[in-house]
């Protein structure tokens, strides 16, 4: 075979399957005679339908990761190679590159029987897989793609087959039937033997997955049955006191888990304690979930019952549930402080994605560094209510005895907070609160010592700032009596003080739980985990009401009655409909909760004319308001505004339309077409136009009609 030294000599490729993999494609060897690659150029837009093929093969069937990236800007180059990149994408087979095996970097030998009685199961994650490709996308062609493959078999270093069913030792000694346990499968084992599932369940699932990569026999079942009993003894018999002494046992735990540690500052006598933590599987999903979508903070966790309190960054995945993404424990929340690891994790994420970015950053605490979070994110700040209503609501109950009193303080403290945007004096509204319930001295003694001296500094941010929904608090409330539930069981009492118990907590038992709800849902698959999963929030509990189950009392709509559906004779009556401050007397809302009766009616009250928005839509008019009112009338200033204005309608009406539409195509069917200049000369040193359309003066035997890839979804879901 010939080595060709320019990408224009190159053939162009497009096989007319579906899905197509290297065996495909004719590979020509490209660069000089000292050093060059075999290579294959294909349309852009058909990277994704190589990429599924590639992890489809019958012989070694897996997935391949994004381990490295980078991204260039059009015209940033005055000066370029006809092979230069636009976006470079580097693949690895995701049984490597590192090994986790015996013996580091070699696969060990294992038809020998090792010299112990109780030997324990080796890691099984990752047998150090070579194979691996890079992807680039041309500079001078941004509509064509160079494929380089650099190994195309599934082998370690040794030079041996390391995973599926041509490996005859993935398992165990003597097991050469039973195909190698992928990332996926012991994940899945592990979270259930963490959740306390019985271990006959786990056996009936660990087995479903192993035959996915050969048979069913005797043999894999007897196997499969003594992996998931050793595991799941590792995992019973495993503790989180690496050592005695607190300090050290984390600095084993962090030296043990590099890659799960974004963020890593130990306690000096300049410094504060600092621990960022994120697994591979958290990265993937802020990836994947948090691009150009909101970023959540649940801050200051068990501050006064954990060592060190619990910081946690949030993402909203397919189904709107919060989800962690990174956790961060430390007592230190001073800007330069958390300008450490707030750029070390954006740093993070911009390695295997570089363009990743969010729209918008929402907090839970009035004192949060608003100014740093929006220079590190570059995006707007919300603001979520769910604490302070969470926090007045459980006083409240807890200090007043009479329920007539406990809601019309709740009513009265709504009604503070509304006032914001009414131009009422707050200090003269407080002052009469404090005067009328003097005689609460409980619930007064609690609201003058944590809320009076800052209760100024928390509506100031409400009036600043755009307020997130219902459905935002619901989910973000969810997760935090989930966490709470978790850490503060009465059996843990004596560790709270430890911080390797927290992280050992957090990496096992949370981790698997959430890791377990996404397959549950992606998969379709523990359908009782999956149920309990999707009604995990007040939102999605209210959505299960109909509406014929909501009545008002009367035309002044003080109070409404939810019927349950569990039992049809039993009401609930919710106070003050309409607000984010209503009343629920179900034992859920007692508890200081956003309950599914409090949003339902809230549904239904947003829908009858006449009544109050609520307090995120009153904060979006307000916004709008204010933009519109700010030029002086006839000035450019007003062209600009209106313009603006305009710009935020039409992306609402767009993002309304796409998300009611049953079938994207039609929505992409309305949308007008981008013409472009006709393409000049191009030659090295001249950056290319832009790249909508081909160059007009292209071979036109090489134009291709570009297929549309409707293999996203399920590539997302290989990766």
């Amino acid at each position: 075979m010939d080595i060709v030294e320019s990408v224009r000599k190159i053939p162009l490729q497009d096989p007319p399957e579906e899905d197509f993999c290297a065996a495909d494609l004719t590979w020509t060897k490209f660069g000089n005679a000292e050093h060059h690659d075999e290579v294959a150029l294909i349309p852009y837009d058909r990277v994704d339908a190589f990429i599924i093929g590639e992890c489809s093969n019958v012989e070694w069937p897996t997935r391949f990761h994004i381990e490295r990236g980078r991204k260039r800007a059009i015209g940033s180059l005055k000066e370029y190679k006809d092979d230069e990149y636009l976006e470079y994408r580097l693949y690895w087979c995701s049984f490597g590159p590192e090994n986790y095996g015996e013996g580091g970097g070699i696969l060990p030998s294992r038809r020998y029987r090792l010299n112990t009685r109780n030997r324990a199961a080796r890691p099984q994650s990752m047998r150090g897989c070579t194979c691996h490709f890079v992807v680039k996308r041309l500079y001078a062609r941004p509509y064509l793609a160079l494929i380089i493959y650099n190994e195309r078999r599934h082998i370690n270093k040794s030079g041996f087959v390391c995973h599926g069913p041509l490996d005859r030792d993935a398992i165990g000694p003597g097991a050469k039937n039973v195909p190698y346990i992928c990332n996926e499968i012991q994940q899945q084992t592990m979270s259930m033997i963490y959740l306390g599932i019985p271990e006959e369940n786990i056996l009936e699932k660990h087995i479903e997955g192993i035959q996915r990569y050969c048979g069913s026999d005797a043999k894999v079942n007897s196997l499969a049955s003594q992996y998931v009993h050793k595991l799941g003894m590792i995992i019973k018999r495993s503790t989180h006191e690496l050592d005695l002494d607190d300090q050290a046992s984390i600095r084993m735990w962090v030296e043990r888990n590099k890659k799960s540690v974004f963020f890593y500052q130990d306690t000096s006598e300049s410094d504060p304690f600092v621990l960022g933590i994120q697994t591979e599987w958290q990265l993937q999903q802020m990836i994947r979930f948090g691009h150009c979508s909101v970023v959540v903070a649940d801050s200051t966790f068990g501050i006064k019952r954990l060592k060190y309190p619990l910081f946690t960054l949030l993402v909203f995945d397919s189904r709107q549930h919060a989800l962690p993404v990174a956790w961060v424990i430390t007592r230190s929340f001073s800007k330069p402080d958390m300008s450490k690891w707030l750029n070390a994790l954006i740093d993070r994420a911009h390695s295997v994605e570089p363009g990743w970015r969010v729209s918008g950053f929402v907090i839970d605490d009035a004192a949060a560094e608003i100014d740093l979070l929006r220079d590190i994110f570059c995006c707007p700040v919300l603001f979520s209510l769910w604490r302070i209503r969470r926090s007045w609501l459980r006083n409240i109950v807890k200090k007043c005895c009479n329920i007539e009193v406990q809601r019309e303080i709740f009513k009265r403290l709504g009604a503070i907070v509304y006032s914001i945007w009414g131009g009422v004096n707050t200090s003269l509204a407080l002052e009469q609160f404090l005067q009328d319930f003097v005689d609460q001295t409980d619930f007064m003694e609690y609201f003058r010592a944590s809320w009076l001296p800052k209760i100024e500094m928390w509506l100031s941010t409400m009036r600043n700032f755009p307020l997130a929904s219902q459905e935002a608090s619901g989910a973000l409330e969810a997760y935090h009596v989930k966490l709470k539930a978790k850490l503060f069981d009465d059996s843990h009492l004596g560790a709270l003080q430890r911080v390797d118990w927290l992280v050992h907590k957090l990496t096992t038992e949370l981790h698997s739980s959430y890791w377990l709800d996404r397959f549950a849902d992606e998969s379709d698959s523990f359908q009782s985990v999956k149920e309990e999963y999707i009604a995990s929030t007040s939102w999605h509990r209210a959505l299960r009401i109909p509406n014929n189950a909501v009545t008002f009392n009367d035309k002044d709509r003080f109070f409404a009655k939810v019927v349950s559906q569990k039992e049809s004779k039993s009401t609930r009556i919710v106070w003050n409909p309409g607000s984010e401050f209503a009343f629920c007397d179900c034992a859920w809302s007692m508890q200081g909760n956003l309950c599914k009766h409090v949003i339902k009616v809230n549904m239904v009250f947003e829908n009858i004319k006449g009544c109050q928005p609520s307090m995120s839509l009153k904060s979006f008019e307000d916004i709008l308001i204010d933009l519109w009112r700010k030029p002086v009338d006839g000035s450019i200033a007003l062209d600009l505004s209106l313009a603006w204005t305009q710009q935020i309608l039409d992306q609402i009406e767009k993002l309304v339309e796409l998300n009611n539409s049953p079938d994207i195509g039609t929505v992409v069917n309305k949308m007008p077409l981008n013409w472009v200049s006709k393409k000049g000369r191009t030659y090295t040193g001249k950056p290319t136009l832009r790249y909508t359309l081909p160059p007009a003066n292209s071979n036109p035997k090489s134009l291709i009609v570009y297929k549309r890839s409707r293999k996203r979804k399920r590539l997302s879901q290989l990766r």
